[in-house]
């Protein structure tokens, strides 16, 4: 196994997708239920994405959904030059289920791991599977350096292909010529440094954010209609824990609990607004269950930083606890 180390988890797909083979023409089947640089990198090689519903238990791309789609486009004719499950929050993709089902189709799988350093799937590392990962150290991700991204794979001609396009394409003379159009993607010295100081705390932080997990997941336990999204994963890193809200059980929307907190001046965030609803990609295909809107209208990340102290964390759940005294007319713990 060998990796790229590039300026961002972005650029790190786009060179993967180029590694693959992925261009003009092709089409390539994308999670609707992602961040945007997703489907982005797929325009940026010039293929169409066509989206796939999420599992409604994991908010992970719902493979039996991929199969109905990939049959449907062999039908058609298409050629379809990647599948590219997310991980979604932490939690890796059934990749027990996908990898047979691409290699059966004779499409490449591109992981894009962005959010998943540090998690696995039945042992196996997040960014390993398919023929190439993607990985994020965005400033939000559990290790960063502040910017910065790496691509992964066994295939040495791919990676070698990447680290000439990440550094403008520039042939190995000693005068600049270039043969192709390349791209600025190199991660500075400075920046990798940072994340190599950060490497050797990777395992202490996800710990961190285990714990926490852990909490959220005690706290609601007794509340109806509310669940944590993936929690049965014990491979998950936890990058970031959500909650799902069935309003008719609960009696309150995720929305309001969004509302209250930040009234306390504590922030949280909806679930990603899934791609097929985006004006970007108004009229793109789209293959749905409706369990990404779902999502999208009923899910909540809460608070989720390894670097918490202990005070802000009870100041989290205490503003949470008051909120659920008032809305169900008793506490939750």
């Amino acid at each position: 196994a060998g990796a790229v180390a590039v300026s961002s988890g972005t650029a790190a797909l786009h060179l993967s997708l180029l590694g693959v083979g992925v261009g003009p023409g092709d089409v390539v089947v994308v999670p609707t239920l992602t961040f945007i640089a997703t489907a982005n990198a797929v325009r940026y090689v010039g293929a169409r994405p066509v989206f796939v519903d999420c599992d409604a238990q994991t908010g992970n791309v719902d493979v039996g959904i991929v199969a109905d789609l990939l049959r449907q486009l062999r039908a058609r004719g298409e050629r379809v030059g990647a599948v590219v499950p997310v991980d979604m929050f932490g939690s890796c993709a059934d990749y027990t289920t996908l990898e047979p089902l691409c290699a059966e189709a004779g499409v490449p799988l591109v992981e894009d791991a962005a959010e998943a350093l540090g998690a696995a799937h039945r042992g196996k590392s997040a960014g390993s599977f398919g023929q190439v990962g993607a990985i994020s150290f965005n400033g939000n991700k559990i290790m960063t350096t502040s910017g910065g991204g790496m691509l992964v794979s066994d295939d040495t001609t791919l990676l070698a292909r990447a680290r000439h396009l990440s550094t403008q394409a520039r042939e190995p003379t000693p005068y600049y010529e270039h043969r192709e159009t390349g791209y600025n993607y190199r991660l500075s010295n400075l920046l990798a440094a940072l994340g190599r100081a950060q490497l050797v705390r990777l395992e202490a932080m996800i710990g961190r954010r285990r714990q926490l997990r852990d909490r959220y997941a005690k706290l609601f336990a007794p509340v109806p209609g509310v669940r944590l999204l993936g929690a049965e994963d014990a491979e998950s890193n936890c990058w970031l824990t959500v909650i799902t809200v069935d309003p008719e059980r609960s009696g309150w929307r995720a929305a309001d609990l969004a509302a209250h907190l930040t009234q306390r001046d504590i922030e949280t965030r909806p679930v990603w607004k899934p791609m097929h609803l985006q004006p970007v990609h108004a009229g793109a295909e789209s293959l749905l269950s409706g369990a990404s809107e779902r999502l999208f209208a009923d899910g909540l990340t809460l608070p989720s930083g390894s670097a918490l102290s202990e005070p802000q964390v009870a100041r989290v759940f205490a503003a949470i606890d008051e909120f659920l005294a008032a809305s169900t007319g008793r506490s939750s713990r």
